[in-house]
């Protein structure tokens, strides 16, 4: 091709979205089909195009082809790669309407936006108690199991959170 773009000339007969190639079309059409001809080895999963079930067995191979350039860190995606950088470069591309905080993640503004909303999506099935984050309800879900996964190296007691069990670590270096 010599710098022109081509044509999108096949148009899907479902929804009209055009692709520049037949196969592209073709490897479309899945979506409205639900085809999954191509079937992963390595697992029960099956996947639309090869391009997706290529990208899958890195899974399995523990293949991380993107590698960061800032420091020794590699991704299993170009995306996850460019989400990854922006811990150097500082880019926060998602501001928030309300207040102008800038986060470098889409999901940390859906998050902040909490703050402002009052949203409380992760609900406790024994109180009713709703939390902003998974990570609180999973940490309250503790006070109704009993469960305390922190445990003290030096006298064996056992804590809900790992900020819990820092601050008693404390007792037993004098600080």
């Amino acid at each position: 091709m010599s710098g022109r773009k081509r044509e999108k000339c096949y148009e899907c007969d479902v929804c009209g979205k055009a692709w520049v190639s037949p196969s592209l079309l073709e490897t479309h059409r899945r979506v409205h089909t639900g085809e999954r001809p191509f079937d992963c080895p390595g697992c029960d999963k099956s996947f639309m195009s090869a391009r997706d079930l290529k990208r899958h067995r890195w899974v399995h191979t523990g293949e991380r082809p993107f590698d960061c350039p800032g420091c020794d860190k590699s991704f299993m995606s170009a995306g996850d790669l460019k989400r990854h950088r922006r811990v150097h470069t500082g880019e926060r591309p998602y501001g928030c309407s309300t207040c102008g905080k800038r986060f470098a993640q889409r999901s940390g503004l859906r998050r902040h936006g909490r703050v402002h909303t009052g949203e409380r999506p992760f609900t406790c099935s024994d109180c009713g108690k709703g939390y902003k984050r998974s990570t609180h309800l999973q940490e309250h879900r503790r006070t109704h199991t009993g469960e305390r996964p922190y445990t003290c190296g030096d006298c064996g007691k056992g804590f809900t959170r790992t900020d819990s069990l820092l601050e008693h670590q404390l007792t037993h270096t004098g600080e």
